[in-house]
């Protein structure tokens, strides 16, 4: 079948997010830093296509083949975990605590972060030619949003705090979409279609992924941009987090287990009597 109803994906997000939560830590970690290390490189991609073309919208409409690469993979990141793993609580699924999400979330968060460090670094050298010459074109672009996306947020003060944490919000509603849309297919091309769409939109738009951001913005301070990783962590990462967190959860998993998930005592049921899902659905 290459099409599933609502009623049977938003089930199949509450079961990933069950499968998260009991995942070991190795897997987690793993799946984790691979997945960081992918959404890394293709950031890098599409701000290289962005550089040598000038055209944004090329490397926008480019930037998920990312993020279809890692979700294909069985990878994880932070934007979707925190939409499926908190649906596996509320849906009151046997062994799932409080405790389980929030070890999920910063094992994949420690994941994450490593695996786009790794490849900030990686690509730092590749922009220098090994730090012995000034960054190249593409290294200086990043050094710049860098700045802007930090100290051009504080320079607003609260005003700009409260639009980065919109900006966070927007993200991940439309990265959240395009997990969600992927369980709606069987087929890979269905899939890769559903995933798309709203991740180039996100791209496009400029709105703040935490996990893009933990390779743009280690990557401009190794080649010389002008802020701190005090700026980064104050005037980003965190908001980001925060905002990425409130609009995947909101506009996406609550609103779709509030309206399509199937309740009564036969699913209950059904949902007991089950083994644990697998975990090869990624985020």
């Amino acid at each position: 079948m290459a099409y599933l109803a609502p009623s049977e994906f938003v089930t199949k997000m509450v079961d990933a997010g069950e499968s998260k939560i009991f995942m070991s830590t190795r897997d987690t970690v793993i799946r984790a830093y691979m997945a960081g290390a992918i959404l890394a490189l293709a950031a890098a991609f599409a701000i290289t296509i962005n550089v040598q073309t000038g055209v944004p919208i090329v490397g926008a409409a480019l930037f998920p083949v990312g993020f279809c690469m890692l979700y294909l993979l069985g990878f994880d990141l932070l934007t979707g975990v925190f939409v499926l793993a908190p649906l596996a609580l509320i849906d009151k699924r046997p062994g799932v605590t409080l405790g389980g999400v929030l070890r999920n979330w910063g094992l994949v968060f420690i994941g994450n972060f490593a695996g786009a460090f790794t490849v900030a670094v990686m690509m730092a050298i590749v922009f220098t030619f090994g730090w012995s010459q000034p960054p190249d074109k593409v290294g200086q672009v990043i050094g710049t949003i860098g700045e802007s996306r930090t100290v051009g947020y504080a320079n607003h003060g609260a005003a700009g705090m409260l639009t980065l944490f919109i900006r966070g919000m927007l993200c991940n509603w439309m990265v959240s979409a395009g997990v969600v849309g992927a369980m709606i297919s069987t087929h890979v091309s269905g899939k890769v279609i559903a995933m798309w769409m709203p991740i180039m939109l996100f791209f496009f738009m400029t709105f703040e992924h935490s996990i893009v951001n933990m390779f743009l913005f280690p990557s401009g301070l190794l080649l010389g941009g002008k802020f701190t990783w005090w700026d980064y962590i104050i005037w980003n990462e965190i908001p980001t987090v925060v905002g990425n967190l409130v609009g995947g959860l909101a506009f996406t998993g609550l609103t779709l287990y509030a309206t399509h998930i199937k309740t009564g005592p036969s699913r209950s049921a059904s949902a007991a009597a089950s083994s644990r899902p697998s975990s090869r659905i990624a985020a």
